[in-house]
């Protein structure tokens, strides 16, 4: 169990640790010599169960928030000093108001100097604690009065033993989420190199393991580790953690980073979060509003944009966006509090919700789906509410693990979902509700039964001209595994580069068979001028609509390609002449910066074929039709990495 102290600046937090533990957590000469806290201090001290019980003292003095904040995070069990001859002070109200807001539920009061007094004060002040915290998540802790400095005193005696009868029966946090440490310290130590300490806020870690350092992105692996202030194997969840890093220097690091599992977090500056505003903030929260925001061991100034409503008013809860100017990093359900534009008062406090929020479109009735679902999810009502406001385009298993802080062994994944397979990583897969998946199949053949039915003596459409028909704005790598699955499932066929369903396929007769083994050489020897219909039935003597529907068999069968209704060329004309567009296109600069890709105009490939205008323009329109290139103006831009092969 980790303890963490609060209270009024000179209350006596240092020395209650120390009657406790043993330990001066003052360590700073400064703080030695003025008597006051200014960094973190820690302690440890044995449990008869072989255990050990954590404390962080915190510093209490009003400018010194943000390091008792840093403190507090990822604490179990509250330590609220509070002196008997001053009672409660300013600095007790907002210490006990920031545990709020972080979700600490337990907790004791250290009715500290009780020497001090008579009985009748101790038991005044006693029952001003009452009233004080009886609103408060902390109502009905216990009270034990302490006089810290003397020898073999009751009070502390009694107390300890309360602390280590909470710390044996305490429930363990779970420990099969990814891992991640909130950096409250960092040093160098002697023959070891870069060490940095923190709270495991999940997860756990083991020596040898590497890590990510966050939000920077370097990486470190763990040369050893100290938990609770003991050599060890591992660590897990709840406890403190000093880790001894190797590849990397402590300058590297700072407090407020993270050490984490690479796949559990990413780099962000805007967060989706639900805000509380505290009854007495004194302050209207509106758009651009600056807050300093305290989230892990992070301090940050953000700027406010509302998501719903126009202002937040002291005591309402509305959800926003934080806008950081440097990254940083967290998960969905983690605390924080934010104080005034000054950093003299916390006013209110609240919990994540997104961490990838969006920069646009942050109100629309999509957007709010997905954050009540988020909602839902934190809440302990599943992932199925995610699935579905995800729909049709799934979530990455990277996306999911991030948002739930689980590795996927872990994720609680719903009895109807598809996991489908996009990359060689596991983590780069889809998951989505079945009947999703299934919506995509069908959106998918439905698009090439139309397709078939509008252009019936075409033999299909390439892959990436059927997703611009039907879901343009798909992931291309789950648009991909769509198709597989209908290939392998035998629902569609593939023919070259096209796709068409089972049922449209075409095959010729062996009459069929001799006149197009005529007619290919006829079109091949054409190149970019091939021979209309009518003139290869007038050099063959047969009929132009004999020709005309044999000639539509061989484009469904991937021989030639129509450019007109009565012009057709040869497939390996076709790849030349797209081979040229290529080559011409990356051979000159784009017509517009708005353009993102190169391309050609009507003259210049003119030029290139050698043809009229009129055929030149015919060849570039297919080339839009098909998918190959699209038209901008009075340019033809080759597609990007969708566009069809030839």
């Amino acid at each position: 169990m980790i303890v963490g102290t609060a209270g009024h600046i000179d209350h006596g937090k240092t020395t209650l640790i120390k009657a406790l533990t043993g330990v001066n957590t003052d360590r700073l000469k400064e703080e030695q010599a003025r008597g006051i806290s200014i960094e973190l201090g820690y302690a440890y001290t044995p449990l008869e169960n072989g255990d050990v019980l954590g404390f962080i003292d915190v510093p209490g003095h009003e400018r010194l928030v943000h390091t008792m904040v840093a403190g507090a995070s990822g604490i179990d069990f509250a330590l609220l000093v509070i002196a008997a001859d001053d009672g409660v002070m300013p600095q007790t109200r907002e210490h006990v108001e920031i545990l709020q807001w972080l979700g600490i539920r337990a907790g004791a009061v250290a009715l500290t100097k009780t020497d001090r007094v008579d009985q009748t004060r101790i038991a005044e002040v006693s029952e001003e604690i009452r009233q004080f915290l009886a609103s408060s998540a902390l109502a009905d802790i216990p009270i034990f009065p302490v006089a810290a400095h003397l020898p073999q005193d009751a009070g502390t005696a009694a107390l300890r033993r309360h602390l280590h009868e909470v710390a044996q029966h305490l429930q363990p946090r779970r420990d099969d989420g990814l891992f991640r440490l909130a950096i409250d310290r960092v040093f160098t130590l002697a023959g070891h190199g870069t060490v940095v300490t923190g709270t495991i806020f999940s997860g756990s870690i083991e020596a040898g393991d590497h890590i990510a350092l966050m939000p920077s992105g370097a990486t470190a692996r763990v040369r050893s580790l100290h938990v609770q202030n003991r050599a060890a194997t591992s660590g897990h969840a709840g406890q403190r953690c000093a880790l001894n890093l190797s590849g990397i220097d402590k300058d590297a690091i700072k407090r407020g980073d993270w050490a984490a599992d690479p796949r559990a977090m990413t780099a962000v500056t805007r967060v989706d979060v639900e805000l509380q505003l505290s009854a007495g903030a004194g302050v209207t929260i509106r758009n651009r509003s600056p807050l300093h925001v305290h989230l892990g061991t992070s301090h940050q100034v953000a700027h406010v944009t509302l998501l719903e409503g126009n202002s937040l008013v002291p005591g309402n809860r509305a959800r926003v966006q934080l806008q950081f100017e440097n990254p940083l990093c967290t998960t969905p359900g983690d605390r924080f509090i934010v104080r005034n534009a000054q950093a003299n008062m916390t006013i209110g406090g609240g919990r994540v919700l997104d961490p990838f929020a969006p920069a646009r479109k942050r109100r629309t009735p999509e957007r709010r789906a997905w954050l009540d679902a988020l909602e839902h999810m934190l809440d302990g009502a599943g992932m199925t509410a995610l699935l579905q406001t995800a729909a049709p385009d799934g979530l990455r298993l990277s996306t999911l693990m991030q948002l739930s802080g689980l590795p996927p062994a872990a994720l609680a994944l719903p009895d109807n979902v598809q996991l489908v397979a996009t990359g060689s990583q596991e983590q780069d897969h889809f998951v989505m509700l079945s009947a999703e998946w299934l919506s995509l199949q069908t959106r998918a053949t439905a698009a090439l039964a139309d397709f078939h039915a509008r252009f019936p003596d075409e033999q299909g459409v390439d892959a990436a001209r059927l997703r611009r028909m039907t879901l343009p704005a798909l992931d291309m790598t789950l648009w991909q595994a769509v198709i597989t699955s209908l290939l392998n499932e035998g629902a569609i066929l593939r023919s070259g580069p096209w796709l068409h369903l089972a049922e449209h396929v075409v095959t010729l007769s062996e009459s069929e068979q001799v006149l197009a083994q005529q007619l290919l050489p006829k079109l091949a020897t054409g190149r970019f001028d091939p021979p209309w219909v009518r003139e290869l039935a007038k050099t063959l003597a047969i009929p132009e609509e004999q020709v005309r529907q044999l000639l539509r068999k061989m484009v469904r069968q991937g021989m030639v390609y129509q450019i007109e209704r009565d012009l057709f060329y040869h497939r390996d004309c076709v790849r030349e002449l797209a081979q040229l567009v290529a080559t011409l296109a990356t051979e000159q600069l784009p017509v517009s910066s708005t353009v993102s890709h190169p391309g050609v105009n009507a003259a210049s490939w003119r030029d290139a074929t050698g043809l009229g205008r009129k055929r030149a323009i015919q060849i570039l329109e297919f080339f839009d039709r098909v998918g190959y290139t699209r038209r901008v103006r009075d340019t033809h831009m080759l597609r990007g990495g969708d566009a069809v092969s030839f």
